[in-house]
């Protein structure tokens, strides 16, 4: 320890074998060593003693709109990632989609980054995107460093990212095998959403009956045929169904490469108290009913489901209208998801280490950078989130670091207030105040 510059100190650390008292060793960017408590401090190291603050690692969201450059007057990168930092995120992956261009070709990418590389408060990477005519442009993104590749097997909202059908579908997936990539997948059928009612206004339950969960349980179960044909690897984007989680025990014990994940929305809001006209709760696939929220609660204290990401997608204040039917769908959700979890999981008598996992170290897997970034371990990036876990503090929109401030939490009382978040040894956020960015372009490699 004798080489350490900074020494983080708590009573309690979530690290990968349990919560302890610890004191963490930063070296330059990276933890060099988790000792006791009351290991002593070398001369020349800063000490950072936060009490009886929780010590988590950063959280690693892999799905996140942020629509620049293009739709910046929906989110932006300076606004997003201040808003992931505020909420105890240091790595985030964007999504291709939303932006003018999409991430759909090498020189797109190039653009994506550049508009990136000096807004950034935190690490971000980038995923590709799937089209009907870009099989040829997929190798070519993954080596250029995108972390796998997004695809709608439903129309995705946006003209310029158009969805795949069965047989498009397979030739993304034949080409993306070869090289053994990621596809990960909003897994909703058009053909049964087409069949559903469709009624447009204010009414939420007219809405939830126009995304009905069989739309959801088709798509994946295609998805799942599909992956096994070409012993590919898939990831279910925001699963909202239960009914399709027997679906996807059925298929991994069969060997399908198959992670799924779901969204704080589905796991701490319900169809029941969504107010009538309120589209900043609308989403696709939507927020369904108690009884459904309580088999996702399940599947991911057993394994069924992996992780819990935001899909934080935001738009402008005027596209959240009262008519469910023509409003754009999209939780913002990134400053809020750690207190919104942390809120539901102690009321489930679960613990921040659960929490760590869904959020930061299960994520960090899936991208392939859990070498470096996850956990709180010699080695890897000296990346925290300081957390009060038994304040509470009511939402208000004012409050929210993203660009547009509509929250399907207002006026909510959460626990787990973040008092501090570290990027690679740095304190970047320190009660509401924000250094300059720092964030680095990540690659898959």
């Amino acid at each position: 320890m004798s080489e350490a510059e900074l020494v983080l100190r708590s009573t309690r650390v979530v690290t990968p074998d349990g919560i302890r008292a610890a004191s963490v060793a930063v070296t330059g960017e990276k933890i060099t060593a988790v000792l006791p408590h009351d290991a002593p401090v070398p001369a020349g190291a800063r000490l950072e003693d936060v009490g009886d603050h929780v010590v988590l690692p950063g959280l690693v969201d892999t799905h996140v709109h942020v629509n620049d450059p293009g739709r910046t007057e929906w989110e932006g990168f300076w606004t997003a990632t201040r808003a992931a930092a505020a909420g105890g995120i240091t790595t985030l992956v964007d999504m291709p989609l939303n932006s003018i261009p999409p991430t759909t070709t090498v020189d797109h990418l190039r653009t994506k980054r550049a508009v990136a590389a000096d807004k950034a408060h935190i690490d971000v990477g980038f995923w590709g995107g799937a089209l009907p005519d870009n099989v040829k442009d997929l190798r070519p993104l993954h080596e250029a460093g995108v972390f796998g590749f997004k695809a709608f097997l439903s129309p995705s909202g946006v003209d310029e990212f158009p969805h795949l059908d069965q047989e498009q579908l397979a030739r993304s997936l034949a080409e993306i095998a070869a090289f053994d990539g990621l596809l990960i997948v909003h897994a909703e059928d058009p053909h049964h959403l087409a069949a559903a009612p469709q009624q447009g206004g204010p009414r939420y339950s007219h809405f939830l009956a126009s995304r009905p969960r069989d739309a959801e349980d088709t798509a994946i179960a295609a998805l799942l045929a599909q992956a096994k044909r070409f012993d590919a690897r898939v990831h279910v984007l925001h699963l909202s169904s239960s009914d399709a989680l027997p679906l996807i025990a059925e298929a991994r014990a069969d060997g399908v490469r198959v992670t799924v994940e779901t969204c704080p929305h589905y796991l701490t809001l319900t169809a029941e108290e969504v107010p009538d006209g309120a589209s900043e709760f609308k989403c696709c696939p939507p927020i369904r009913e108690a009884a459904n929220q309580d088999l996702l609660w399940q599947a991911l204290a057993d394994g069924t489901v992996d992780c819990v990401v935001t899909d934080h997608s935001p738009s402008t204040a005027d596209l959240k209208t009262d008519d469910f039917a023509t409003a754009w769908g999209g939780i913002a959700g990134l400053q809020l998801s750690l207190p919104a979890m942390w809120t539901a999981a102690r009321a489930h008598g679960l613990g921040l280490e659960d929490v760590v996992r869904w959020m930061s170290a299960r994520t960090a897997r899936l991208v392939g950078l859990d070498a470096r970034k996850g956990a709180v371990a010699p080695g890897h990036d000296a990346d925290f989130a300081v957390l009060a876990p038994d304040e509470t503090f009511t939402v208000d929109p004012a409050a929210l670091q993203h660009r547009n401030r509509v929250t399907a939490y207002a006026g909510k009382t959460l626990y787990g207030v973040v008092k501090s978040t570290w990027l690679r040894g740095t304190r970047i956020v320190a009660d509401g105040a924000f250094t300059e960015p720092k964030g680095q372009l990540l690659d898959r490699a």
